[in-house]
């Protein structure tokens, strides 16, 4: 988060609003990758904010590979929030209003790996049995995400 970092040097916890890469990484039997958060414990998908001159695309492939050690091959264009609803006020103060492009990978390559600086635990969820405590700006996008797969099958 250097971009997002660098400002707050500026503006303290003032409200920011930060442009977000994120990716629903998808295994072949249909369950989503989960990642524990160290800040809240909440279950979130991966993803983070952009760097300068990065795309929506760059963004969430870095995010995906910095956080779970796996390179996304493809990125299918999934749903974007913002607005109100994602609006969001970090453990340590920082607040924000995300504005997020969120893709679907199916496609991916590596060794699952946890990054413990931003995750306690990772792991695949079946999308009927996800975990009771979702990030609450993840909740809408997830789902989506169970009423897609629905129509799908």
């Amino acid at each position: 988060m250097g971009y997002i970092m660098d400002l707050r040097k500026h503006v303290g916890h003032a409200p920011l609003i930060m442009a977000c890469g994120c990716v629903l990484i998808m295994n072949k039997n249909n369950q989503v990758l989960l990642q524990r958060r160290t800040d809240n414990g909440f279950w979130a998908y991966p993803g983070g904010s952009m760097e300068l001159g990065e795309s929506f695309e760059e963004c969430a492939k870095r995010e995906a590979f910095e956080e779970t050690g796996l390179e996304c091959l493809e990125l299918t264009y999934f749903t974007h929030m913002s607005g109100e609803k994602m609006h969001y006020i970090y453990p340590n103060g920082d607040e924000v209003y995300i504005a997020e492009i969120v893709y679907i990978c199916n496609k991916y390559k590596g060794e699952l790996k946890v990054q413990e600086e931003e995750a306690l635990e990772q792991r695949f969820f079946d999308l009927d049995k996800l975990p009771d405590n979702i990030s609450p700006i993840n909740r809408e996008v997830l789902q989506r995400l169970v009423e897609y797969s629905c129509l799908i099958k």
